[in-house]
């Protein structure tokens, strides 16, 4: 059995392009971390939820991910609050970040995992657009206050890398690790 180790809407349906029958199971672990570095930040995360699930799981494929915004040193997660949210959009606002994601598979009693990352080029925002769009509720529950396949993809002018890396779930590199694994076939050329 494949199991997604979140409760991610975005996740569940980017990995429906790749496998179309798995069951979701949120993982319980502590997210708390300290660390700087964002790779490892993100893959340490990762790792904590696919091994916390696959302890109650033995003999499943569990595949779990975490995904961060940085901005230069600044590591921005889900928004504590409505101010937290509007301080996030005004420091991306005009600036180039990164969004890290990391992913973490357990398959066959091996751990696997990787990150990918993302260039986000973001708009110019006026106070008016953050505060309708944090009043539409969409960033309360984004890494860097932001979702690029909703509301929030009107401030996005450009991306370097995996699109789906910034919805939360980086989809090439995941498909070819589950190539490698044996858990999705490959196509004939």
């Amino acid at each position: 059995m494949i199991i997604l180790a979140s409760q991610s809407p975005r996740r569940r349906e980017i990995l429906e392009k790749l496998i179309p029958d798995f069951i979701v199971c949120p993982s319980d672990a502590d997210e708390q971390i300290d660390e700087a570095d964002p790779r490892a930040y993100a893959m340490e995360l990762a790792v904590r939820k696919a091994q916390d699930v696959a302890a109650g799981h033995a003999g499943d494929t569990v595949i779990a991910a975490d995904t961060i915004v940085c901005l230069g040193d600044r590591i921005l997660g889900k928004p504590g609050n409505a101010q937290e949210a509007r301080d996030y959009l005004r420091a991306l606002s005009g600036e180039v970040h990164e969004v890290y994601t990391g992913v973490a598979v357990v398959h066959n009693g091996q751990l696997h995992r990787f990150c990918e990352c993302t260039e986000v080029h973001f708009r110019h925002l006026t106070d008016g657009l953050i505060e309708g769009y944090i009043a539409s509720g969409e960033p309360m529950d984004k890494a860097g206050a932001y979702g690029i396949q909703g509301i929030g993809g009107r401030f996005v002018e450009g991306i370097h890398g995996d699109f789906f890396n910034v919805m939360g779930l980086p989809l090439c590199a995941l498909s070819c690790l589950l190539e490698e694994l044996g858990i999705v076939g490959g196509t004939q050329a």
